[in-house]
């Protein structure tokens, strides 16, 4: 049986917009946007001031209003207001990826107190249904790995930049379209693809992990050497979010990936996102769409807000005190360290050498590295080195690059 709606918006941006938008024109959905709360009073908006208050307890204090969409930038005022709403009963919609990463496990414990319902689909891959997928389709433990394109600014770069394009224009092309932001550093440098890890992590494994566990690094150093390489190659870069069962382990991180011509995503461009799931017996499956833009991520939240005329909640049926799966960084992959420095690249501890390269403008490492001791190096802020994962299986702890064997240290001729 399902239920009236009385919603409280918070938040009135691109998204925020054009949810108003889209439900206004639905016609399958019975539901009222009863109050919308904003920050700013004097911003120009498409509707009239009339329809705006400026004060959340306008919303949080209403006995009418059953469901709150929050639909706000500032994580830290979105949890303040999200934890309120499920302590006095509200269902709860978001998309604040990086608000839900941070605080999931609490939101979850208050929701479940409260008998509230706490839905997020906006938060991951705009208009892609991957969280109810994951939760759904995928309820069992048969998930081997999920891996793709979770932010739509950097696969519009990447995409510029694959054809040529240098970096410094194709992000001012993704601001000019209103892909990316002013100060782009969540996007290019990985955040935002890490924050919606976590809640993948959460859906596809039923594991808990903290955002610092998980490491992300971005596409800012991606240069014409490494777009060469992956032309020579027949690859295409993309950032990739993946996470990988091996063993009783999961790993999981953000990074550039060389892609082959016949991986699923080698030819999702531009602002569209793209996932693989695989699994022991449905194989893989891609699901793809836009990951940027008002009406996409709109269309994740009013399919929420859907599942809510019907009391819809997440069951974390994949969370367990009894699983033996844990999350980690320690295992081996094979990856290009590309730099004009020599120095630079001998700096990273490589297993395994296979490929070197030296001209007097550039140089190239391709070989093993042990992940966790990446971390060391803060690539993101090592604008003279450049990584990109290379098509190759990860290796576990226990492989063959364990061991006895020792890191090489002698590559490149200073």
């Amino acid at each position: 049986m399902s239920k009236e709606l009385n919603i409280g918006l918070v938040g009135f941006g691109c998204v925020g917009s054009g949810l108003y938008e889209v439900l206004n024109k639905s016609k399958l959905i019975d539901a009222t946007i009863k109050k919308i709360v904003v920050q700013d009073p004097y911003k120009e908006r498409s509707i009239s001031k009339t329809n705006f208050s400026f004060d959340i307890n306008d919303i949080l204090a209403d006995d009418e209003i059953n469901t709150v969409v929050e639909l706000i930038n500032d994580s830290d005022e979105a949890y303040k207001i999200v934890k309120k709403a499920l302590e006095s009963g509200k269902d709860v919609v978001s998309a604040n990826k990086k608000l839900i990463a941070e605080h999931l496990d609490e939101l979850i414990f208050i929701a479940a107190k409260n008998n509230a319902s706490f839905l997020y689909e906006g938060a991951v891959a705009g208009s892609i249904p991957i969280i109810r997928n994951l939760e759904e389709y995928y309820n069992n433990d048969s998930l081997t790995s999920i891996e793709g394109i979770v932010n739509g600014t950097t696969n519009y770069i990447l995409t510029k930049s694959n054809d040529g394009v240098d970096y410094d224009t194709a992000l001012k092309e993704a601001q000019k379209l209103g892909f990316a932001e002013l100060d782009p550093t969540l996007d290019v440098d990985g955040f935002d693809s890490k924050y919606k890890l976590v809640l993948l992590l959460k859906h596809a494994f039923g594991l808990n992990v903290a955002p610092e566990e998980v490491q992300n690094i971005g596409i800012r150093n991606v240069t014409k050497y490494e777009i060469a390489y992956a032309n020579e190659k027949g690859y295409r870069i993309k950032l990739f979010s993946k996470a990988e069962k091996i063993g009783d382990n999961v790993v999981g991180f953000v990074a550039p990936h060389f892609v082959k011509k016949d991986h699923f995503a080698f030819g999702v461009d531009n602002e569209f996102n793209a996932l693989v799931v695989e699994a022991l017996f449905s194989d893989k499956q891609l699901f793809i769409g836009k990951g940027a833009g008002s009406y996409p991520t709109a269309s994740a939240v009013l399919s929420d807000i859907s599942a809510l005329k019907f009391e819809y909640k997440y069951e974390y049926r994949k969370t367990s005190e009894d699983s033996q799966l844990s999350f980690t960084n320690d295992f081996f992959l094979k990856v290009y360290i590309g730099s004009p420095f020599v120095e630079a690249i001998n700096q990273i501890p490589f297993y395994r050498v296979d490929e070197l390269f030296q001209s007097d403008d550039y140089a190239y490492q391709t070989g093993w590295v042990k992940f966790s001791e990446l971390e060391d190096y803060n690539l993101n802020h090592r604008k003279e080195i450049s990584l990109v994962i290379l098509p190759e299986p990860f290796k576990g702890s226990e492989s063959l690059f364990s061991g006895k064997l020792e890191r090489h240290r002698v590559a490149l001729e200073v």
